[in-house]
């Protein structure tokens, strides 16, 4: 069996491991535009930030592609999929045959439609190795930095840039930071901590037209700046399976194996729709954990395993400016909400459906992982002790039963 694989991040990572679980001998090939050995995309900012060292990014052992027998070609980008000649196209025409495929490409930064961006000179992006790297050579303490957008992305680069420029100044045509992830008093708490270390924010701000070293906005302000970071969002990277015919939404539609409309081609990470535990909704959960969990999945189910992934959600984890923030699941139904000593939780739950949906956590996040349990496995909130676990998340709210199927009796 010749398996390929395209991509090199974590669900290109899971898919290898899952056919090995299956299959020990079948031939494995990786292809990867990137260059760099297997690092996790998060750890970016913390690198920027000198927090980590490059060595210290890897997402596997070096030993991984030979103990996985995996023959990867890197630095090579693959530029077409043939699903009836059952071939994959690199960019040197090289062919290479499967007999099954997993697209793990992953997500691309998006470039929102302003009027003179594309002619910025010094004008990054914060998604990959190479962008970190490329911006880390012009940063300096007597430049100014202008971060358009106050997403995910946007808020670690600020954070990850630090001191090492004179200036950084946030814009999003948002009225408050992180909005796919925050509410508002949520928001405005991260914004304090980010002014406090020196990063100005400019909300609500719709930019309209870029200069070389000017963004003007709608209202009417101007933003210079010497450096120009772009982290507007990203898009699916869906055009190889799209020039294939696949099915496509937003990003690839797949089942709940991970196979796609066309026979023997899988997809998972962020390039692919998973299903939303929480509501049923087919959307794109752009985290590293349903990265790999989708295309482990679909590494079994290519290998001739059978396994099925229904439990993908939303969750985001990170450290940002010195504070921990923990949010899982949709933001929709009752709420409840505590906030004091700098720390803030806010819960989203369903009486008549019965269940926890949702939660924000910031600063004292500990036992986050019992909120993220009751979501992910659609606990009913009648089988625990809800009124106890809202102010104190323990293992002392569930049902005896519980306890013993998942700490051994423990209380």
């Amino acid at each position: 069996m010749k398996y390929v694989i395209i991509g090199n991040s974590a669900a290109a990572i899971g898919g290898a491991e899952g056919i090995r679980s299956v299959d020990q001998k079948g031939e494995i090939t990786l292809i990867s535009k990137e260059s760099e050995f297997i690092y996790s995309r998060p750890l970016i900012s913390y690198y920027l930030k000198g927090e980590v060292k490059k060595e210290d990014m890897a997402y596997r052992g070096a030993d991984f592609y030979e103990k996985n027998q995996v023959k990867a070609i890197l630095g090579k980008a693959a530029v077409a999929v043939d699903s009836n000649k059952k071939t994959v196209k690199l960019g040197d025409d090289t062919v290479i045959p499967y007999d099954r495929l997993l697209v793990a490409t992953g997500a691309t930064p998006l470039m929102p439609p302003i009027p003179g961006l594309g002619k910025v000179k010094e004008k990054y992006t914060f998604q990959s190795m190479a962008d970190v790297l490329a911006l880390e050579k012009v940063l300096s303490p007597e430049r100014d930095v202008l971060i358009l957008g106050g997403g995910l992305i946007g808020l670690k680069c600020a954070e990850g840039i630090g001191e090492k420029a004179k200036s950084v100044t946030v814009i999003d045509r948002f009225d408050h930071v992180l909005p796919s992830i925050l509410d508002n008093e949520g928001a405005a708490m991260m914004q304090k901590r980010g002014e406090a270390h020196g990063v100005s924010f400019f909300l609500g701000e719709n930019a309209v037209k870029a200069e070389d070293h000017k963004m003007i906005c709608e209202s009417g302000k101007e933003v210079y700046f010497d450096i120009l970071v772009v982290a507007a969002g990203v898009k699916p990277e869906i055009s190889l399976l799209k020039s294939a015919g696949a099915k496509i939404n937003h990003g690839i539609v797949v089942d709940e194996k991970n196979a796609t409309s066309l026979p023997d081609i899988y997809a998972a990470g962020d390039c692919a729709e998973g299903t939303d535990v929480v509501d049923g909704v087919k959307k794109i959960l752009a985290l590293l954990p349903n990265a790999y969990l989708g295309g482990k999945n679909a590494g079994i189910n290519m290998a001739g395993g059978s396994h099925v992934y229904e439990t993908a959600m939303a969750v985001n984890a990170l450290k940002l400016w010195d504070d921990h923030l923990i949010t899982a699941g949709i933001r929709v139904g009752e709420t409840y909400v505590v906030q004091e000593d700098g720390a803030y939780k806010k819960l989203y739950y369903s009486i008549d459906e019965g269940y926890l949906n949702g939660f924000i956590m910031i600063g004292d996040v500990d036992r986050a992982g019992i909120y993220t349990s009751l979501i992910r496995e659609r606990t009913p909130l009648k089988e625990i002790d809800f009124e106890l676990i809202k102010e104190n998340p323990q293992y002392r709210a569930f049902s005896r039963q519980v306890r013993n199927d998942k700490l051994g009796g423990r209380t």
